[in-house]
């Protein structure tokens, strides 16, 4: 996956490929060279460098050595071309004869150097161990992916990964766990995508799921959604996917904070204060009298096969979060406003200690009727992450998900050793899910997401504990062990994968480089 080109080589040879905002543009069938051949991040070559498949960056053109192309064909939309070059080929893709016209122009050699290039801008983390390092390689290759543009090069979002290109869109929640990485490697881009969700924060605090990115594939969509009723009643405006999701709001002020924090461009906090005020307001008024806003009774948060309804821990932790950062930039651009979020946030921190702890860990979530979802999700961890659990607590939840949700230690689950479960047991009430996560161990239900086991690590090394390593990497050892060469979105050892180059599974890749001194260390608890 590069700016506009993305695509999947199977174990049958064929290379499905696509452009952001068009869809797919064709199908090529391969015939790889003799192995073995090494997989990196948009390149695979055998070891002595004279075969290979490689993807530019600077156009959607991949180049071939060794691997013959037998037949292509091409799909309803753009332009897909398959050049010899001598013994080589190119295959060439654009959404019209311009764009197509600029991939003709490079030659192999210069695919060749951009894929070496992006393969060693990828190595974060050289000195790390072969397992760890490849886990940062690969993930740094997923939140760089994920930097989608225009035909003209202009910022086309954040990708959520392979899977989500029909209709392009970028989301507030993948996008924020991508954007861990990349303010370090590309924080203009971290700018660009907080400009474009912010064009979908409405006026008194809402946002939806993910923006649709303008393109022609956005147009069509557009068109279905005005002569579908049900496509309608999910996504109620133009350019918004899935409308009035409970989390969106939250993690747009968290994007703000964390691209402020980490560039000093205070510039941006005040350009979108309105809106920071606005999302503030709207919590406040979904508070009880203790101060904590209800979740309604749907299932629009990340985990969304899930009808989760009012006090729900991981929306609670993204709240506290939200409120230290309106707390923090306030200060110089709106002193009341800072003053309430700081008292809104010491008041959330008693009432959830008071309402969700549950002894050893927090309550999922707590119905309006006062009933409780009492099992362990690892999302919780978002009350550790934004500092809403005082540190005894914090203690005890990380003791909890190490004996329950690591799989390697939890006898109760079927499946052995695979990595971390979301969420254990799973959920109690069967009518309050629906689709995969109906399952009991797919999906929300219990299935190992990289995204997740990152924040897991990252909890026990920002507190000094040891037991770190097993959530940065055994995902991936899993993942190796199937064949999936990249950073998948979440697996179930008896359902499969989720999407391929997820962007916010590099979130792992962030951790370990935040934490890299300790990280190059060892961990010491491999048991």
């Amino acid at each position: 996956m590069g700016p506009r080109l993305q695509g999947e080589l199977g174990p049958d040879g064929v290379l499905k490929l696509a452009l952001w905002g068009l869809g797919e543009v064709g199908h090529v069938t391969l015939a790889p060279p003799p192995g073995p051949l090494v997989v990196g991040p948009n390149r695979i070559e055998s070891l002595d460098g004279a075969a290979g498949l490689y993807v530019a960056q600077s156009a959607p053109v991949l180049a071939l050595r060794g691997f013959q192309p037998s037949g292509l064909r091409a799909g309803e939309h753009g332009h897909v071309l398959l050049e010899p070059r001598g013994d080589d080929w190119l295959i060439v893709a654009g959404a019209d004869t311009a764009e197509a016209g600029r991939g003709l122009s490079l030659d192999v050699a210069d695919v060749r150097r951009e894929a070496a290039e992006h393969v060693r801008r990828c190595d974060l983390l050289p000195a790390a161990d072969p397992l760890l390092r490849s886990v940062v390689i690969q993930a740094a290759h997923a939140s760089l992916s994920a930097v989608r543009r225009h035909p003209d090069g202009a910022f086309a979002g954040l990708a959520a990964g392979l899977d989500y290109a029909s209709p392009p869109r970028t989301y507030y929640r993948d996008g924020y766990w991508t954007l861990q990485l990349l303010l370090r490697l590309a924080p203009e881009a971290v700018a660009e995508q907080i400009e474009l969700l912010a064009t979908h924060v409405q006026a008194q605090g809402e946002a939806p799921s993910a923006v649709i990115v303008p393109c022609a594939h956005a147009d069509a969509f557009e068109v279905r959604r005005l002569e579908e009723l049900a496509l309608a009643t999910i996504h109620w405006r133009p350019g918004e996917w899935w409308s009035d999701h409970f989390d969106s709001p939250l993690f747009f002020v968290l994007a703000v904070g964390d691209y402020v924090a980490a560039t000093g461009d205070e510039a941006m906090a005040r350009r979108h204060w309105p809106k920071l005020a606005a999302i503030f307001e709207r919590y406040v008024g979904l508070a009880g009298l203790d101060g904590l806003p209800r979740k309604p009774h749907n299932d629009r948060d990340w985990a969304d096969n899930v009808m989760r309804e009012g006090l729900v821990a991981y929306d609670l932790g993204l709240w506290v979060g939200a409120l230290g950062v309106l707390a923090r930039l306030g200060r110089a651009i709106a002193p009341p406003v800072a003053e309430a979020a700081e008292h809104a946030a010491e008041q959330a921190r008693a009432a959830i200690d008071a309402q969700l702890w549950r002894g050893g860990h927090y309550a999922d979530y707590v119905r309006f009727d006062g009933s409780a979802e009492a099992h362990l999700a690892l999302d919780s961890l978002m009350l550790l992450r934004f500092d809403a659990a005082p540190q005894p607590r914090a203690l005890e939840v990380l003791e909890a998900a190490r004996s329950r949700l690591e799989s390697r230690r939890n006898d109760g689950q079927p499946y052995g050793d695979f990595g971390m479960l979301c969420v254990y047991p799973p959920f109690a009430r069967p009518g309050e899910l629906r689709a995969k996560s109906a399952d009991p161990y797919r999906y929300h239900n219990g299935a190992d997401w990289p995204w997740l086991d990152g924040v897991y690590a990252a909890e026990r090394l920002r507190r000094g504990l040891s037991g770190w390593r097993y959530p940065l990497t055994r995902w991936w050892e899993w993942c190796l062990a199937q064949g999936w060469a990249g950073a998948v979105e979440y697996f179930s050892p008896p359902y499969g994968r989720g999407s391929l180059l997820q962007g916010w599974s590099s979130l792992p890749a962030a951790v370990a480089l935040a934490y890299a001194d300790r990280v190059l260390a060892g961990d010491g608890d491999e048991a």
